[in-house]
């Protein structure tokens, strides 16, 4: 049993225009011509959830001119997903949209407890500190990354993705369904159809971003191919107004998780998914998929109420929805000019929270890839490494949330619950556990190692944070071949910040003019940056004399950026100078994604200098070197 955060909301509707503009209109407007047409757009995004519109914030910042569709007639009208890791924030902090986002999230104190109970009027069995709030990994979280993770129901996240995408000038339609779509060597043509008038018509664009989630329509009609299983598991979620803030202020949580024995399906339980603490709330329960649940009202509260303990606590439903545990990650994020982005490319429960984080992830590769392509500044092959770098790390969440779904069941084993056994029967396994004797010990130590496992999906900051990437945008280091990570410190639940190619840019805390700052925040931003330390006078003067080159050839240029104690950005506490993996005299190339793209030990002059930033840069774009001056 697990949290998946998907419920029925309240709805939103979008009242903005559908285009941001008269002129964005006039671009936008489809054709009805055939394949061969001049394009309307340049990239098609299909899907307008946490994938789509971080998708549109990244491409309207860089230019490009894109169009993101979707059927559904407003933003997120439930809370679904809600819980937003480091990587994602990082993704919305480089947007400038991370205050925005904080400021609809539920206060990070809430975050802090996990409880299992037998209600919330009952027994507190145990609880675990989560997130990285708790005072055993507080420190390793706040080392990690400089902001922190968010708890954000998806419907008020995404209206905030929507007016960042929309003030930076993107086209974001609602009501518009993708009816079919092709692609042939020069393009995609999709057929949409209005909701609101019934009418259809044609749309051409370089490229098309599937983006619409777990039935997604590109995926299926461009023949994406996908590995694992559906339906392995049948879940009720119930979106309700309770207040209970009588049972919760003293124990401030994010779940709440209800483990009663009876005659319902598995253990009669129930978890709850604060909202709005301590009076909005979803409400998860397994259901035999052999049995339709009641989905009447009365049903509905009368399964909230067992759970609460308390008949006098007054309970409204807002809408209830079934969904099912799936496990399937897409071959190949890339067929042609069709890409795969978010629930579209992997379908897998959010146990540990990964889906909108993988989807915001997913969109922060893709987009200054398509970007570069378009300018013409990138061949072809760089728009490869998406998939090359993004579906190992999908294949990696869907497997590790599912792992994380199967590891719950030890809880259940430990209390003494069985399916089918008797409300008595299951109660008396219960105060046994709690009661004297070696057998009650030995069964406390179960449960108590069944909690402790729950580490690994609730403060599992390695599989949040460690992002390793290899293609060929990224030029692999032979001094790299030694392992970095300790062997005593498990890859799931710890980070190891890394500055080798194919990593993020590690946090440091660096400062200018007293004004802090962290080291990822001097890059990324929609550019190539080259990180250097102290000893940088060659480096400076090759991006000089490289920069007017590319300048003159339309190229993308370098931003200089030298993080060293007493440089330019002052490495105060000395982090940097531990985490470069570089000397004074070295440079790091990073790319606009804030990843490590290539390592350079010291350069004789800039005359070397400048050659390998011009033979790196045209190895990870994939274009002919620029010639020497």
């Amino acid at each position: 049993m697990h949290p998946l955060g998907t419920a029925v909301s309240q709805h939103r509707r979008f009242t903005a225009p559908p285009f941001r503009s008269t002129a964005t209109q006039r671009r936008a407007t489809v054709n009805t011509t055939a394949a061969h047409t001049p394009y309307d757009v340049d990239v098609l995004v299909v899907g307008a959830g946490p994938a789509g519109l971080t998708l549109a914030n990244l491409l309207a910042r860089e230019g490009v001119d894109a169009l993101t569709i979707t059927k559904y007639p407003s933003t997120a009208h439930s809370p679904r997903a809600h819980i937003t890791n480091q990587r994602a924030m990082e993704v919305y902090r480089d947007l400038g949209l991370e205050a925005a986002v904080r400021a609809v999230a539920t206060d990070n104190s809430y975050l802090r407890n996990n409880v299992w109970a037998t209600s919330f009027a009952g027994r507190e069995i145990a609880c675990l500190e989560t997130w990285g709030a708790g005072v055993e990994r507080s420190s390793d979280y706040e080392a990690a990354s400089p902001t922190a993770m968010c708890n954000v129901p998806q419907h008020r996240l995404e209206p905030v993705l929507l007016d960042g995408a929309l003030a930076a000038g993107a086209q974001v339609r609602f009501d518009t369904e993708l009816i079919a779509v092709a692609q042939d060597e020069a393009g995609v043509t999709a057929r949409v159809r209005d909701r609101r008038t019934g009418a259809e018509s044609a749309l051409r664009a370089r490229y098309a971003v599937g983006a619409d989630g777990a039935r997604s329509r590109v995926a299926k009609q461009l023949g994406f191919s996908f590995t694992g299983e559906t339906d392995l598991g049948a879940a009720l979620n119930i979106w309700l107004e309770a207040d209970l803030t009588q049972y919760c202020e003293h124990r401030r949580g994010t779940l709440y998780w209800m483990a009663q024995p009876g005659n319902d399906y598995w253990v009669g339980s129930g978890t709850w998914i604060n909202v709005t603490p301590f009076t909005e709330w979803v409400l998860l329960v397994m259901y035999d998929p052999a049995e339709e649940p009641d989905m009447s009202e009365e049903a509905l509260i009368e399964r909230a109420r067992l759970t609460i303990g308390d008949p006098d606590v007054e309970i409204t439903i807002k809408s209830a929805s079934k969904w099912s545990i799936n496990h399937l990650v897409a071959d190949d994020y890339r067929r042609g000019r069709a890409f795969l982005a978010g629930d579209a490319a992997h379908r897998h429960p959010p146990a540990n929270g990964l889906g909108t984080n993988t989807s915001a992830q997913d969109a922060f590769n893709l987009a200054w890839k398509l970007a570069a392509v378009l300018r013409g500044q990138a061949g072809d092959a760089l728009l490869d490494t998406y998939s090359a770098e993004r579906q190992p790390v999908g294949r990696h969440v869907v497997d590790r949330a599912l792992k994380s779904v199967e590891d719950m069941a030890g809880i259940s084993r430990a209390l003494g619950f069985e399916p089918g056994q008797s409300a008595e029967e299951g109660w008396a396994a219960l105060d046994a556990l709690f009661g004297p004797g070696e057998a009650a010990r030995a069964r406390r130590d179960e449960f108590n190692t069944a909690i402790e496992l729950q580490n690994h999906q609730f403060n599992a900051l390695g599989t949040e944070m460690d992002v390793r990437y290899a293609s060929t945008a990224v030029l692999a280091d032979p001094a790299d071949e030694a392992p970095e990570r300790p062997a005593d410190r498990d890859p799931n639940l710890h980070f190891e910040p890394s500055a080798r190619p194919g990593a993020m840019l590690p946090h440091a805390r660096i400062e200018r003019e007293r004004r802090a700052q962290s080291s990822i925040d001097v890059v990324g931003h929609g550019r190539f940056a080259l990180v250097t330390g102290i000893d940088d006078a060659a480096w400076r003067q090759a991006v000089d004399e490289f920069n007017a080159q590319a300048a003159a050839a339309g190229r993308p240029g370098l931003e200089l950026v030298q993080i060293a104690q007493g440089g330019q950005w002052h490495d105060v506490f000395a982090e940097w100078d531990r985490l470069r993996s570089v000397g004074d005299a070295g440079a790091l190339l990073v790319r606009p994604d804030r990843v490590i793209a290539a390592r350079f030990p010291a350069a004789a002059d800039a005359a070397e200098a400048r050659a390998r930033l011009g033979a790196a840069l045209d190895a990870i774009l994939g274009t002919a070197r620029l010639a020497p001056a």
